[in-house]
């Protein structure tokens, strides 16, 4: 019997006050790069100062409008989706890029114990204000569109910010565990992954 295709959510208004979820476009690329240049982000996310535009271009060709079907051939198990934050500053009255969020769909032990079905990143120009919870929130629906429950959260040790954004959306703290040496996250200096139970 063949494989029931993969249906993807119908693209909708992912909308919370002055935060919004939108589907990665190159029309966006150079406002990430000013939040990516920006002084803050320099010192507090080298990482992310890294960032450029042929990065975001390659990132754009595998996952056209956020979205990728699973491939095990390129290390995606799973289907994905991601959605680039974009928020209204109070003070200019200008849209900002605010980070990104990605949701991953299926259940698989990788998944449950080490990558989450969710995963986030704001950037420090946009922090305090509570950007992941409201992201994580708004993609609800699409969970529930793939009948994902419970959904699973994972962070660092010591990323307090990232279990803070887990205590106020009402997850349960589960349990902490290793990572495995022959993974990903080992490869880039993660050790351990705390894992938060989200029943929605």
């Amino acid at each position: 019997m063949p494989a029931t295709p993969f249906t993807f959510f119908p693209p909708s208004l992912l909308v919370d006050d002055d935060l919004e979820l939108i589907a990665p476009d190159p029309k966006w690329i150079d406002a990430i790069l000013r939040e990516c240049s920006d002084p803050a982000t320099v010192k507090l996310d080298p990482q992310l100062a890294r960032t450029t535009r042929q990065s975001l271009l390659d990132f754009l060709h595998v996952t056209p409008g956020g979205r990728m079907l699973g491939d095990p051939s390129r290390g995606q198990a799973t289907a994905f989706y991601q959605f680039w934050m974009r928020w209204r500053d109070p003070v200019t009255r200008r849209f900002r890029m605010a980070g990104s969020i990605g949701v991953r769909i299926g259940n698989t032990p990788e998944i449950e114990l080490y990558s989450g079905h969710i995963g986030y990143h704001v950037y420090p120009t946009a922090r305090g204000r509570h950007f992941a919870e409201r992201a994580c929130r708004l993609v609800v629906p699409i969970m529930k569109f793939h009948g994902l429950s419970p959904v699973w959260i994972t962070c660092n040790p010591d990323n307090l910010a990232s279990r803070r954004t887990c205590e106020r959306l009402g997850t349960r703290y589960v349990d902490t565990v290793d990572l495995p040496f022959t993974h990903a996250f080992y490869a880039r200096g993660e050790r351990q992954k705390c894992r938060y139970r989200w029943d929605i």
